[in-house]
């Protein structure tokens, strides 16, 4: 049973890249029309959480061992990083204040329960690490990991129409952006920018999950000790 979820969860992911490939809209990324196609496959033939998760749980694993190789394209990315030293500081350290300032605010905002407020904090992280934050701080890591997803979602679908509106076209400011704001997602989509903006992407990525990774535990301490 965990060989056919595990190939079924892939030739859905196959067939929904060839469609967004195909039509190209926002609308349809891969992303977003593979988990719905699964989750309506598995309500028409009545299959559980539980049950599909004996074969999502292997795919589930190789997500820690792709954040660790994510080492490699940052340091195949070195000098980029040297060059551009000063754009990169102030933009990533933006977009992960920015995260952390807007996760504070929403949380309090509406007076949520801790447990729930720890697990949407990192939800501009990728999701291993997200899910390792809500761990050590409280949260609940399934939970933290949906939060992540909708971030990721939400800026890989909306992100062209909001840089466009307020005018970025320069291929670091994209690159961070998507890198920053929406993770693994987020780069898939700076990828079809162009090279460039993809490998500013994935630097983006890593480099706010490092920090978060160093930060967030002792900010949720600090902002949520009641």
């Amino acid at each position: 049973m965990s060989s056919f979820f595990i190939l079924l969860t892939i030739i859905v992911f196959i067939s929904m890249r060839k469609l967004y490939i195909k039509i190209k809209s926002p609308l349809l990324l891969p992303i977003v029309t593979s988990v719905t196609a699964i989750i309506v496959i598995l309500l028409l033939f009545d299959f559980t959480y539980e049950t599909y998760m004996t074969g999502g749980r292997w795919i589930h694993e190789l997500l820690g061992a792709a954040v660790v190789a994510l080492a490699y394209p940052l340091y195949e990315q070195r000098k980029k990083m040297i060059k551009y030293k000063t754009p990169l500081f102030i933009g990533i350290g933006s977009g992960i204040i920015s995260g952390i300032v807007t996760g504070f605010i929403f949380v309090n905002f509406i007076s949520l329960d801790k447990s729930i407020a720890i697990s949407i904090l990192p939800k501009s992280v990728t999701a291993p690490v997200a899910m390792d934050l809500a761990t050590i701080s409280g949260g609940i890591p399934s939970l933290a990991s949906v939060f992540v997803m909708i971030a990721g979602v939400s800026g890989a679908v909306l992100g062209p129409y909001i840089l466009k509106s307020v005018g970025v076209k320069h291929y670091i400011g994209i690159g961070i952006a998507y890198g920053c704001a929406s993770h693994g997602i987020g780069t898939a989509k700076a990828i079809e920018y162009g090279e460039r903006e993809g490998a500013v992407s994935s630097i983006s990525m890593t480099l706010s999950a490092l920090i978060y990774a160093l930060i967030l535990p002792q900010a949720i301490s600090y902002f949520l000790s009641f």
